[in-house]
């Protein structure tokens, strides 16, 4: 069974960064995805990465600040975020996108102002 385990969510003041990682198991998938929900808002898709980590999707809210990477050989993902905006206060997942496997715990990343 396919299971997500994100982690490195923290409090950070606007303007800071985060490192999160989220680690699959349990199979690979060719293109992987970081999603965020913020409070009363759906989940959505804030970037993606191919199985080769050469082909990347971001939504333009976070294209220049936000990185997606891939170890593929262990079934990691990453999400560089840099910049980051009291807005973007959310909880944070890990996924195969489009979104078809169990959703993980998430991982909290509040961001004070």
């Amino acid at each position: 069974q396919v299971q997500h385990v994100e982690s490195g969510g923290g409090l950070v003041q606007a303007g800071g960064s985060l490192r999160l990682s989220c680690a699959r198991s349990g199979g690979a998938t060719y293109f992987m995805g970081w999603f965020r929900q913020t409070p009363g808002n759906e989940r959505e898709l804030v970037a993606n990465i191919n199985y080769m980590g050469d082909v990347t999707h971001y939504t333009d809210a976070v294209k220049g600040r936000f990185t997606i990477s891939r170890d593929k050989g262990k079934n990691y993902v990453y999400l560089q975020m840099n910049s980051l905006k009291p807005a973007e206060t959310a909880v944070y997942y890990c996924n195969s996108c489009p979104p078809d496997d169990p959703w993980g715990q998430g991982t909290q990343g509040p961001v004070s102002s």
